[in-house]
């Protein structure tokens, strides 16, 4: 039986998140999107009522919360900014090879350093040359008795220059492309340097920076799961993080559907609200099926995994739609209001500059029809990871 009706912890769940985003997100996102400024007050008030670090698992400080859950918090928080909610979740990204391939003791320690006070972890796999190619991937990491040394940089890293520590995935045999890859869990020291914070068209109150890492020291005992295996230990996070981007995306789209649709029934033109046209009823409508759809894809995605089910089909379909939907709602919702979309005075142009990194980052759309064309023509048995 298939039956998506949330609990009553799960709607109180999204009732404080939908909550939160309303009287403490929206009411500032416009001027940190403007300024580009960090956050910082957001995040402490999110981490103190219990808004970051969901899926971190009771044993280490954390609620232990489904992924269907982290869907329904991220959703209402994009509603409010996606760039906010970006820097909000990203230590998921981060700690989820943490939780994947730590041992005991690394959890212990860098899973409860998220959750003992307000921190952050960044996860650094894309490089300038290494995008989605991920084989070709030039940061090393090479082994020095009970240690690794790390050279070599990262770029678009979410909250790159305010990370405790970070997730870094380098390759250990240079010449086996992506079979030569592992992860390491590295802590922030004076060997790491943020070389850049990028300016970018939008999801501006998200720090996204270039991090280098200048024969950075880690203890062998900071590899997650085995040497050379780190490709698959990043296939089986993004399957994992990529519900949440979609709920992101789908945040996103229902914000700009909802602006659209109540100017929709206050714009007179030709005597009449323009929402009595037929061509804005059919945009509206378009929209509303779009929301829908990208939400039932992300529950789906999120429920195959809290179910212990391989989800890397079902995620790739609903990042892929999610994000398409989220960029085509925007634009039609910019339409909408006309020449006021164009003006920053008004709420869609910038959810429209929002959308667009939804169909970019943790794979592009054109990524994800690679994988779903490959699951759909050549289907892989559950221990293979998909292509990134």
């Amino acid at each position: 039986m298939v039956d998506f009706t949330l609990t009553d912890e799960q709607k109180a769940l999204r009732e404080l998140a939908h909550d939160f985003a309303e009287k403490e997100i929206r009411p500032v996102a416009w001027e940190y999107d403007k300024d580009g400024t960090w956050p910082i007050d957001v995040f402490k008030k999110a981490w103190e009522v219990g808004l970051m670090n969901t899926h971190v698992d009771e044993a280490y400080g954390g609620p232990g919360a489904s992924y269907l859950d982290g869907c329904l918090i991220e959703e209402e928080l994009s509603w409010g900014c996606s760039g906010i909610t970006t820097s909000l979740g990203a230590n998921g990204l981060a700690s989820a090879p943490v939780a994947l391939g730590g041992s005991e003791e690394i959890k212990k320690q860098f899973l409860g350093m998220l959750t003992e006070e307000l921190k952050f972890a960044s996860f650094c796999l894309t490089e300038p040359d290494a995008g989605s190619d991920v084989s070709g991937m030039r940061t090393r990491a090479v082994k020095q008795g009970d240690k690794y040394v790390i050279n070599g940089s990262k770029c678009f890293i979410t909250n790159g220059g305010y990370a405790d520590w970070f997730t870094v995935y380098a390759k250990t045999d240079p010449d086996a492309g992506h079979r030569g890859i592992s992860a390491f869990v590295v802590p922030k020291d004076d060997t790491i340097v943020v070389d850049k914070k990028e300016d970018k068209m939008g999801q501006r109150a998200s720090n996204t920076a270039t991090i280098t890492f200048n024969d950075t020291e880690v203890p062998a005992a900071n590899l997650l799961g085995e040497e050379n295996k780190g490709f698959k230990l990043a296939m089986m996070t993004l399957d994992r993080t990529r519900p949440g981007v979609a709920a992101m995306a789908t945040g996103i789209a229902r914000a700009a559907f909802e602006f659209a649709t109540a100017y929709s029934k206050e714009r007179v033109q030709f005597g009449v609200p323009i929402a009595m046209h037929q061509a804005i009823q059919f945009m509206i409508a378009d929209m509303a099926t779009k929301v829908h759809l990208s939400r039932l894809a992300t529950w789906n995605s999120a429920v195959l995994l809290d179910q212990g089910k391989r989800n890397t089909l079902e995620s790739s379909h609903a990042k892929r739609f999610a994000a398409d939907t989220a960029m085509e709602v925007a634009t039609d919702a910019v339409q909408v209001y006309g020449g006021y979309g164009f003006i920053k005075e008004y709420p869609v142009e910038k959810l429209m500059r929002d959308a667009k990194i939804m169909q970019l980052y943790e794979g592009t759309s054109q990524i994800q029809r690679l994988v779903i064309a490959r699951e759909t023509l050549l289907p892989r048995r559950a221990e293979e990871p998909a292509a990134a």
